[in-house]
């Protein structure tokens, strides 16, 4: 009888701990942050790793080789690109600092934010690590206005919480079309309804591609062409336009189509600049004088000033997609 029920408690304690051992296998307290397939976002992956979680410097090395290893999701890709090497890090007082190569330099700026932020979160799950801070060659980092990034902590990237999928909001759009001759810019607030999973400023890019609804007022870049890709990074709003933005159209001067779209968006109180570009490329001049690698900010002097905003309301519940 003794025997049996130790045969049994024996065989309770085997199944109880093999139900444990395979729960620590499947979840985990590390993620590895990746980029997806069109660099708009980062995605978490559940990682163990194989270092000592009492090993800070060989935590970081493995999570390291990680972040430029390609994912296994295909959803996902490597959040440090092949050609972008490591020469070394160094971890002083919790702060760990990655020294890269120059081709850190070559990564787009949109994704260059993604990428940062991907590495900051993986790396700070580490205990002993608390913040990074980022050396490209000899010198820091530095964002797109050429000022130090500094030490970043998790914190130092804001996620959109998202909102609700398909719910539709109001909002109230102030928009600069052309005059029409085509020599200054006329201020128009149009009240909208749009759908929350638009970002606002791709709002505002799809409203001026569409045109202006008073009747003093056209369109100021060119027709025909189409939005490529907008986003904002570190106040810096980024506009891809396609082949069709190239389109000569003299009658409206030139001046007056940059700053339709540089004016109409930042009236978003988190945008100060903005480039625009030829399916991504800013190496070209638009028309005459504006080179498309400036960043380009407010410049209300072409506004024709009038006594009443044109303000227009949409009927019905319309969508913006």
């Amino acid at each position: 009888m003794k025997s049996g029920c130790r045969y049994l408690i024996f065989l309770l304690l085997l199944v109880f701990l093999t139900g444990c051992s395979s729960e620590r296998e499947t979840e985990s307290e590390y993620c590895i942050y990746y980029l997806n397939k069109e660099s708009t976002k980062i995605i978490e992956k559940a990682y163990e790793p194989q270092a000592d979680a009492a090993d800070t410097l060989a935590l970081v090395g493995e999570f390291l080789e990680q972040l430029k290893a390609d994912a296994e999701d295909v959803e996902c890709k490597k959040t440090i690109p092949t050609d972008v090497g490591i020469a070394g890090y160094t971890l002083e007082e919790s702060v760990l600092t990655i020294y890269f190569d120059n081709n850190y330099s070559t990564v787009e700026k949109i994704e260059e934010v993604l990428m940062r932020a991907a590495i900051v979160r993986t790396l700070t799950q580490i205990d002993g690590v608390d913040c990074l801070n980022f050396f490209v060659g000899d010198a820091a980092l530095v964002d797109s206005s050429g000022n130090p990034v500094g030490v970043m902590t998790n914190d130092s990237f804001i996620e959109n919480p998202g909102e609700q999928i398909n719910s539709i909001q109001e909002a109230t759009l102030v928009l600069y079309f052309a005059s029409e001759d085509g020599k200054g810019l006329v201020k128009e607030t149009q009240e909208i309804h749009y759908s929350s999973n638009i970002s606002m400023e791709k709002l505002i890019m799809e409203r001026l591609l569409k045109g202006p609804k008073s009747e003093n007022a056209v369109a100021a870049i060119p027709s025909g062409t189409k939005l490529v890709n907008v986003s904002v990074v570190e106040g810096v709003c980024y506009v891809s336009l396609d082949e069709g933005f190239i389109n000569q159209d003299y009658s409206i001067e030139e001046p007056v189509v940059i700053y339709s779209i540089v004016n109409s968006l930042t009236e978003i109180s988190t945008i100060s600049k903005v480039q625009i570009s030829v399916n991504g490329d800013t190496g070209r001049v638009y028309r005459d004088s504006f080179d498309l690698d400036e960043l380009y900010v407010r410049n209300l002097e072409y506004v024709n000033i009038t006594e009443d905003t044109q303000k227009y309301t949409e009927e019905g519940s319309e969508v913006s997609e």
